[in-house]
């Protein structure tokens, strides 16, 4: 398990490493939307609005447990403030993934 008990990992870097999952796992969504088209070819039915909108919803799955898995267990270990630290902590490093993302959008529109 990526957080066993032998490892001593801090809740920052917990934070980190659960928004690099979850800005790792979009990028490659992103990825396969971008180009999905030449990948996949034009879908002119109801099976490529089905199977995006499927794929919409695992990822908030996938999005979710990557979040608030560990959190959690925290939380039904009876580490309440280490679990909402955890959150808030995730929350601040995929903000600051986000605002790179636009970052780099713009340094690669010029």
């Amino acid at each position: 398990m990526l957080f066993s008990r032998e490892k001593k990992i801090s809740l920052t870097q917990k934070g980190l490493l659960q928004a690099s999952g979850v800005a790792a796992y979009i990028f490659l969504v992103s990825l396969a939307i971008r180009y999905g088209k030449e990948i996949f070819g034009q879908m002119e039915n109801i099976a490529g609005p089905a199977a995006f909108l499927t794929l919409f919803s695992v990822s908030a799955l996938i999005c979710g447990l990557l979040v608030f898995y560990h959190p959690y267990q925290l939380l039904f270990s009876g580490k309440k403030k280490e679990a909402a630290d955890l959150v808030l902590l995730t929350t601040a490093y995929l903000a600051g993934f986000f605002l790179l993302f636009l970052f780099l959008n713009a340094l690669l529109l010029k």
